[in-house]
């Protein structure tokens, strides 16, 4: 359980700085950009690293600490879905979605943790998938409260794209990533 307790608090600290010292942030990125964004993502790789590892570790001991509602994997299916298309969105040029969502990214973690929340009662579930939904929620109010240019719609076609990417993705993962990943299929 430490492992992944270790993994959450190593990524979600270099992701919060935005959020809780973003005068300290800009300063980094005016400095010098790339060693910025060169540590933010190695500090970023070795949390994500723990927290696959420490999940992995800990999932067969944990507790179970609620019982998944019956229709919670159906819920899950459908909102991972939305999640990947949000995804592929957020690295598009503005469409329809982007512009709409604003934020697609985000709300694409907080739809891919509720799912896996809805699907999962043990507590290496509830660390892992809670934390992701817990960020989402803080960093989509951090957003909200940061000036920010809007969003300029571009092209249709992105949405087109990001639908055909997150659908291929998806696809992918629940017909072979997520079972040889993590051991579990989502179609059993």
């Amino acid at each position: 359980m430490w492992i992944l307790i270790a993994g959450l608090v190593v990524f979600f600290a270099i992701h919060c700085i935005r959020i809780v010292a973003p005068d300290f942030r800009e300063r980094q990125l005016a400095q010098n950009e790339r060693r910025w964004k060169g540590i933010y993502s190695l500090v970023s790789l070795v949390g994500l690293g723990l927290i696959i590892w420490g999940w992995w570790v800990y999932r067969g001991e944990a507790p179970e600490i609620y019982e998944p509602p019956a229709w919670g994997r159906h819920v899950t299916m459908l909102l991972v879905l939305l999640a990947f298309i949000l995804l592929a969105a957020s690295n598009m040029p503005a469409g329809y979605i982007k512009t709409w969502v604003q934020h697609p990214m985000l709300t694409g973690v907080f739809l891919w943790a509720l799912g896996h929340l809805l699907a999962n009662g043990d507590q290496a579930s509830l660390l892992l998938f809670g934390s992701f939904l817990v960020y989402s929620l803080v960093d989509r109010i951090a957003v909200a409260v940061r000036p920010a240019p809007p969003v300029a719609f571009v092209s249709a076609r992105s949405d087109v794209l990001a639908i055909v990417i997150g659908v291929v993705i998806y696809a992918t993962f629940v017909l072979y990533l997520h079972g040889l990943l993590f051991g579990v299929s989502p179609l059993s």
